[in-house]
C-alpha cells in the first residue's frame, strides 16, 4: 500500500512538472510573438479609375531612428527590391530620445534615388530639434509638406500628394488648405501622421489617406489584427494598422 502511494505521488509530481513546463513554454512563445520586431513590409493594391498604369509607392513611418542592419541595409534592401516611384515619410522618422544617425543613414540610401516627401510626427516635435531636422531634410532635398500640395507625374499619370503637420505643431488649418488645393482630376493622396482624424480627412475628398503613429497598437496580442491599446484612440482602437475602406476613400495605416 505504501509503495503504491509513493508511486501515485511520483506520477502526480511528474504531471505537475509537465503542466508547468507546458505553461512556461506557452508563455515564452507568446512573448516571443508579442515582441517580434523583425522588419516586415506589407503590400497593398489600390485600384482607381484615375490610374491606368501601375505606380509603386513606398510608405515609411515611425522609424524612430531605429536600426535595421548596418547602415540600414535591411530596410534599404526592402525598399530597393520594390522599386518605388516615390517614397512617402509619414512622421516620426526621427526621435526625441534616440540620436539621428539611423534616420540619416536611411536618407543617405534613398534621397538621391527616389523623390521623397515628408510630414512631421509628434516625437519629432517633442525632441525640440525641429529646426535641425528641417535643415537635415533640406540638405537631402526631401520635400517637406506642411499644409502644401505637390503634383508629380509618374508613368504619364499625375498624382497629387498633400501633407499636413502633426497636431503638435499647433497648425490646425492645414487640412482645410490642402483640401482646397486638391485637384479632383488627379489621384489625390493625403500624407498625415495620425489616423484617428480620419473623419476630418474624409471631408476633404482625398482618394487615399496614408498615416502611421499607432504602431499596430502599443499593446497588442500576437497574431491579432488590431492592437489592444493605441495612442489617441485608447483601448480597442479601430485604426491601429492596415487597410480601411470607406465609401469615399481608402486609408492605409503603417505599423511603423
Amino acid at each position: 500500500m505504501i509503495g503504491q502511494l509513493e508511486k501515485n505521488t511520483q506520477q502526480h509530481k511528474r504531471k505537475k512538472i509537465i503542466k508547468i513546463a507546458v505553461c512556461f513554454s506557452c508563455i515564452v512563445l507568446f512573448l516571443l510573438a508579442a515582441f517580434d520586431v523583425r522588419l516586415k513590409s506589407v503590400v497593398y493594391h489600390i485600384d482607381s479609375g484615375k490610374i491606368h498604369k501601375t505606380i509603386q509607392i513606398a510608405l515609411i513611418t515611425d522609424l524612430h531612428s531605429c536600426e535595421y542592419g548596418k547602415k540600414q541595409e535591411e530596410l534599404l534592401k526592402k525598399i530597393h527590391q520594390n522599386k518605388p516611384a516615390v517614397i512617402l515619410l509619414g512622421g516620426d522618422i526621427f526621435d526625441d530620445n534616440i540620436g539621428n544617425q539611423h534616420a540619416i543613414e536611411l536618407l543617405d540610401g534613398i534621397a538621391h534615388k527616389y523623390p521623397c516627401y515628408y510630414v512631421t510626427g509628434n516625437h519629432e516635435y517633442w525632441s525640440g530639434k525641429m529646426d535641425q531636422i528641417m535643415k537635415t531634410l533640406k540638405s537631402y532635398s526631401v520635400s517637406v509638406l506642411q499644409g502644401s500640395t505637390d503634383v508629380i507625374e509618374i508613368n504619364g499619370q499625375k498624382i497629387s500628394i498633400s501633407g499636413i503637420d502633426d497636431p503638435e505643431s499647433g497648425q490646425y488649418k492645414q487640412l482645410e488648405q490642402v483640401g482646397l488645393d486638391r485637384d479632383s482630376q488627379n489621384f489625390t493622396i493625403l500624407l498625415t501622421h495620425r489616423p484617428s482624424y480620419i473623419q476630418s480627412y474624409r471631408e476633404e475628398g482625398f482618394d487615399l489617406v496614408l498615416a502611421g503613429h499607432a504602431h499596430g497598437g502599443q499593446w497588442r496580442l500576437p497574431f491579432g489584427q488590431n492592437g489592444l491599446y493605441a495612442p489617441d484612440e485608447g483601448w480597442f482602437p479601430s485604426y491601429s494598422g492596415g487597410e480601411f475602406d470607406f465609401p469615399d476613400c481608402k486609408m492605409i495605416v503603417s505599423r511603423g
